[in-house]
C-alpha cells in the first residue's frame, strides 16, 4: 500500500492542470493510479443504458480522478505564498 500526502476526506486545492485554483473534498484515493476523485471537480459524463431505474436510459455526471502530485492541501495552500498569486475559483 503506497502512501501519499492526502487521505479520504481532506480538503484539497488543485495546483495544476485544468482545473488549477478550484478545491473540493477527496471522496476516492486510486492508489494503483496514484490519483484521486475530488468532489465536484474534473465531471465527466457516463451514458448508461436502460433499466428498470431508467427506462429512456440516461447519461449522468460523476467525478473524474486527478494526479496526486497536482494536489495540496486547503491548510498548506493557505499558509503558502501562492494563495496570493492563484486564481479565485
Amino acid at each position: 500500500m503506497k502512501k501519499f500526502h492526502v487521505k479520504r476526506g481532506d480538503g484539497v486545492v488543485v495546483i495544476s492542470g485544468s482545473q488549477k485554483g478550484k478545491s473540493g473534498k477527496v471522496l476516492e484515493i486510486l492508489p494503483a493510479k496514484q490519483r484521486a476523485r475530488v468532489e465536484g471537480l474534473a465531471m465527466m459524463k457516463r451514458h448508461l443504458k436502460k433499466s428498470q431505474e431508467h427506462p429512456q436510459g440516461t447519461i449522468s455526471e460523476r467525478e473524474g480522478s486527478i494526479h496526486i502530485s497536482n494536489l495540496m492541501l486547503q491548510a498548506t495552500f493557505d499558509a503558502s505564498k501562492r494563495k496570493k498569486s492563484a486564481p479565485v475559483a
